[in-house]
């Protein structure tokens, strides 16, 4: 199984990116599994809408252009369903054996997915109606991938 998340923008702060690395780690002797940095659009703070949607645009490229065709894609949006940990577990397995080994997660950046990225993903997912720094998320979603994995595993990590 080989697992990618990309995500929209650089990890600055050490505390995400050593907890990030410490369960990349844990995941090596089960799965392959890679962290991929896109560049986010440089912007100015306040954008109307036609803005913010050429910004989303330009990042969706990005991304797009890391997601190989037989990967299935798994869009992290706040209108996603709401899977419990053993869930995820479960839909990572049900991929590993009857659909695809490459699973890709997409965090997208302080605006969100373009279109395009949506419209590519087969599944989109929710981690609830609050808003996580996108960053933030990058760890919450590593962490969760390596809580399935023991579960899948049956291994005692996730109670």
């Amino acid at each position: 199984m080989f697992i990618q998340i990309i995500g929209v923008g650089k990890l600055k702060e050490k505390y995400l990116v050593l907890g990030i690395q410490e369960y990349a780690k844990r995941l090596n002797p089960y799965i392959k599994f890679q962290m991929v940095e896109v560049a986010d659009e440089k912007a100015p703070d306040t954008l109307s809408d036609a803005e913010v949607s050429i910004v989303k645009d330009r990042e969706g490229e990005r991304i797009l252009a890391h997601i190989k065709s037989e990967a299935h894609v798994v869009a992290l949006a706040i209108g996603g369903q709401l899977w419990s940990s053993e869930e995820l577990a479960a839909e990572i397995d049900k991929l590993g054996t009857y659909g695809t080994s490459h699973v890709v997660f997409v965090i997208g950046g302080s605006h969100g997915l373009s279109d395009g990225v949506l419209r590519r993903a087969q599944q989109k997912l929710s981690f609830g109606r609050m808003t996580l720094p996108h960053q933030l998320m990058r760890l919450v979603l590593t962490e969760q991938v390596y809580r399935a994995v023991k579960i899948n595993r049956g291994e005692p990590y996730h109670k």
